[in-house]
């Protein structure tokens, strides 16, 4: 299937989107974890049901999708177990052992590393904005995670670090699946094939599994609503999951690896936000300041996007 003309305006717009779900995501993380669900059934959980969504709505729109060519299982298989089963696994266990927003400025450490990568494997040297507008943004991460303050975790830094290593797998190997494949219908195998990663690596035993009857607090600002466990693993699975990972492989169709890592990076400042609103997590003026340059960076480096994408 031969690529599709890339728009990147869309791309941006998918990206920036997708963010915003996963910042979200990052404070439904911490309510779903404090209900003792450990990381492995998280993604079986996040995988499954994404996996389970994809493969309903290609059962509708597009059967064919389900076809896969024999050169593209290798593919799909390294795909779905390091850019989504590691990748997930590293995240939540990074996002357990430290601040939220500490974990995720050792993920986006990606986005510098994202654009060397794609330098060694098109031989195309990235554009002089880029380089700024990451290195802004990565500044202004320092200052919103206000790292200086923290006694961090060495195993929650090695996680860290690790799930910056799945992103940049992530970007550069969803970039290239999709090039003979539809974003929905690599959703559906990359999930499908997460899922049973874990399930054979984890074997969970019924026991522990979670009491979906139960009742979950949702803390922080909401502390003492109560909701049933299935609608916030429902919510987790689905706004945390489905959709921005959709829109993800979606922004990988119409944007330069490159250039999704780099408005990924937002991801950080949502999660902030969310976690003031919602987990009352307090933010100082100088975040609002790294807030502000991780925004500008992700301008200056939208600004570098030429028409022909970077490849």
């Amino acid at each position: 299937m031969p690529k599709t003309k890339a728009k990147p305006a869309l791309g941006w717009f998918y990206t920036l989107l997708s963010s915003l779900l996963f910042g979200l995501n990052a404070a439904t993380s911490k309510v779903v974890v404090q209900a003792h669900i450990s990381p492995e059934l998280v993604v079986i959980f996040r995988s499954g049901s994404s996996a389970l969504l994809a493969g309903l709505v290609l059962l509708i729109v597009n059967r064919r999708g389900f076809k896969v060519a024999r050169n593209q299982i290798p593919k799909l298989i390294l795909f779905g177990i390091g850019g989504i089963a590691l990748m997930q696994w590293s995240y939540t266990n990074a996002v357990t052992l430290l601040p939220v927003g500490i974990s995720l400025l050792f993920e986006y450490t990606a986005a510098i590393i994202t654009p060397v990568v794609m330098w060694i494997i098109y031989k195309r040297r990235p554009s002089t904005n880029l380089w700024w507008g990451a290195g802004l943004a990565l500044s202004g991460l320092v200052v919103v995670s206000q790292i200086w303050n923290s006694d961090l975790n060495p195993l929650g830094v090695f996680f860290g670090f690790m799930a910056a290593l799945c992103v940049v797998f992530y970007f550069v190997m969803g970039d290239y699946v999709q090039r003979d494949r539809d974003s929905l219908s690599t959703l559906f195998y990359a999930m499908l094939i997460s899922c049973i990663f874990w399930l054979i690596v984890r074997h969970p035993s019924m026991a522990s599994l979670p009491d979906l009857t139960g009742q979950l607090d949702l803390t922080g600002h909401l502390a003492g609503l109560k909701v049933p466990t299935w609608l916030v693993l429902v919510w987790f699975c689905v706004m945390g999951s489905f959709l921005p990972m959709l829109m993800g492989f979606a922004a990988l169709k119409n944007l330069s690896p490159t250039y999704v890592g780099i408005g990924s990076i937002s991801e950080v400042v949502w999660a902030f936000v969310f976690g003031w609103l919602w987990l009352g997590e307090a933010i100082s003026g100088i975040q609002v300041i790294g807030a502000v340059l991780v925004v500008a960076g992700i301008v200056l480096a939208q600004s570098g996007s030429a028409k022909k994408q970077e490849y």
